[in-house]
Order: structure tokens, then sequence, then C-alpha cells
């Protein structure tokens, strides 16, 4: 029998396509069914601690609280955050989630770009990392997450996504440094809290949706010009750190992985299996080996729409899939939705700690 890894090396151990003593294991959702998953393990409200544990969750994030002043006014109905993107309440059937709206820069020229208030890198608290590192010791810590740099959904919750799907193709000098700003600011906050946490990072996560359910969102070649540049900066921070790095993306994105490889990514995540060239085979045949995977559990299928047996059926049928050799780890394709029966998201953990022993 294996030794029971520590969460880090077991991450660690599979982002380099080997072999764990079990598959590791990650939790994201939305506030519906997080709040019901704490009343069934009978954890206080905002012990998410308490809840991962509870789950067999591998991964942590450490971040610098920002603590500098508030740079956008509120808005009546309203969220406004320290970039000045704007979210208003939706509800639905089983809850609600915040939208973004207004768009405040759909129709600004570079000049207003370059003078919209963001945060400065001076203004995060970074003496909190290094004891945010040793309360979670033993799990793997990442940087970073699904929203860095997020090129495409950064720049349209400013901009509309129409707007900035013009701005890549028509090379619009104000869409274009809004992106090369927000990247900027969050390439130094990151470069400083993986200095304060004095090498107990273990990976860099960053993201960029690249895909609809049916095809990509733009080409390569608009990829390769606009984006994957400001992409490579951030890679090429994790690799000075000697840190692997895993890429968020949404939809069908499978067509940009060979560039994901040359760029020296690790791991991709999210892994929408409905969506075009997506399917855990179709990965694991064409990818497996060159990447590792975090994902693949889909949102939209059987744990939102099925019985607990079909959940326990499709997630058995990904890690047979996905496990052999290694390099797969169990995670939601996004966040768990509210609209996921509480004993169907139990199931989904359940299978992945009883069956992605190796």
């Amino acid at each position: 029998m294996k030794r029971v890894m520590t969460s880090k090396e077991r991450v660690l151990t599979t982002f380099a396509n080997q072999a764990a003593d079990r598959v590791p294991i990650n939790y994201i959702a939305n506030p519906g069914i997080h709040q019901r998953l704490l009343t069934h393990f009978k954890l206080r409200a905002g012990d998410d601690e308490g809840l991962r544990k509870a789950l067999g969750v591998d991964f942590r994030g450490v971040s610098a609280p920002y603590v500098g002043p508030k740079l956008h006014p509120d808005l009546p109905e309203r969220q406004v955050d320290n970039w000045g993107i704007r979210t208003r309440w939706i509800e639905h059937e089983s809850g609600g989630y915040w939208d973004f709206c207004d768009f405040p820069l759909q129709e600004a020229d570079e000049e207003t770009v370059a003078a919209w208030p963001m945060p400065s890198p001076d203004d995060f608290d970074y003496s909190r990392v290094l004891e945010a590192c040793r309360r979670s010791g033993g799990y793997a810590l990442h940087v970073g997450g699904p929203g860095l740099p997020d090129i495409i959904n950064g720049n349209g919750f400013l901009r509309g996504m129409e707007q900035t799907l013009v701005d890549l193709v028509t090379d619009d000098p104000a869409g274009l440094l809004l992106a090369t700003r927000r990247t900027e600011i969050n390439l130094e906050v990151m470069r400083r809290t993986l200095e304060a946490a004095k090498g107990r990072i273990a990976f860099l996560w960053m993201g960029e949706d690249l895909g609809t359910q049916q095809s990509q969102i733009i080409s390569l070649e608009l990829y390769r010009k606009h984006i994957r540049p400001l992409h490579q900066k951030i890679v090429d921070l994790a690799k000075s750190y000697h840190l692997p790095v895993m890429i968020h993306s949404c939809g069908s994105s499978s067509w940009a992985f060979e560039d994901f490889i040359a760029m020296g990514i690790n791991v991709v995540d999210t892994l929408q299996p409905e969506a075009k060239d997506m399917s855990p085979a179709y990965l694991k045949k064409t990818f497996g080996g060159r990447l590792a995977f975090h994902g693949c559990i889909s949102t939209a299928g059987p744990v939102a729409f099925g019985t607990v047996k079909d959940v326990v059926k499709s997630c058995r049928a990904t890690l047979e899939i996905m496990m052999p050799g290694g390099g797969y780890c169990f995670a939601p394709t996004h966040c768990l939705q509210d609209n996921s029966p509480t004993e169907n998201v139990l199931a989904m953990y359940e299978t992945a700690v009883a069956y992605g022993r190796y």
C-alpha cells in the first residue's frame, strides 16, 4: 500500500502526472448549496475550513487582503468593487447571483482608461501571508485563481463582452491598455505575495475563459497576438519561483492546450465534459502525460439534475478514465450551483473518497 501523503505532496505528485495515494479533491460552490452543506455537517455559518476538511479538500488559497482606500463610490442597487466593476442582484427559483452590469468603460478612450482608479500593489497587507500559510501548512497552497488575469471576462466586466471582443479584433488601444494595466497590477501583487510566503506556496492558479459550449470564443491567432503574451508573464513569474501553473478555462478550450504546454503551463482546470472536444476520454488520450487535469465533474449534469445513483455512476466513470497513470484532480467544473441537491453533492465527494484511491 502507498503511504498516506500530505495534501501538498498529493497535489504536486498529481501535477507531475504521477499517481499519488489518491486523487486530490477540490471544492467551490455558490452560497446556497454551501450553506446547506454546512448545515448537513452541523457546522456553524462561516466555518468554511470545517467544511473543506469534512469533504477531504486538499487545496487552500492564500492572498494578501486589500487595505487601501475605497476607489469607487457606492451606487444604489449595485455592488461596486475597487476596480469599478458593478453588479446587480438577480433572483432565480433556486436562489440568486450578482450579475455584471453598467460597464462603465464601455465607451472609454485610452486616456480615460489610463486615468481609471485601480488598486495599487502597495495597498495590500502582505504581512498576513506567512501566517496564513502556516495555518494551512500541509495543504496545497496556491496564489491567484480563475480570475487572474481573465482578460476577456475581466475587460468585459468594465467594457462589456461585445466591446471587449471588438477591442481584440481591431487592436483598440483603450481595450488593450485596460488588459495590460489589470495584468501588471495583479502580477505585482502576486509577486509580492509569493515573496511574503517564503517558499510555502505549492502552485500558481490563473484563468481565461476561451470557449463556449460549441466552439472557441476567439481564434488561435488572436489568442497568440493579444492574450498569450500577458499569460506568459504570469507563467514566467511562477517559473521564477519554481512553481507549477494551473489555468482555468471554461467551455471548449482544448484548441489552446498545445499553446499552454509550450508556454510551460502544467495543469488545466474546469474541463466541462459536455463542451466540444472536452470529454474526459478525449482529453486523457490527447493530452494525458503532458497536462494534468483538474475538474471534469459537471455542475450542469447529474450533480444538478440526476439522482444519487446517477451521480455515483458519472463520477466513477470519470475517475476510471482520468485516474490511470496519475494526473487527475477531482473537482467540479465550476461553482456547484444552488439547484444541486445536497445529497447529490455529498454523493459526489463520497465517490471521490471511495473510488479515487490508487
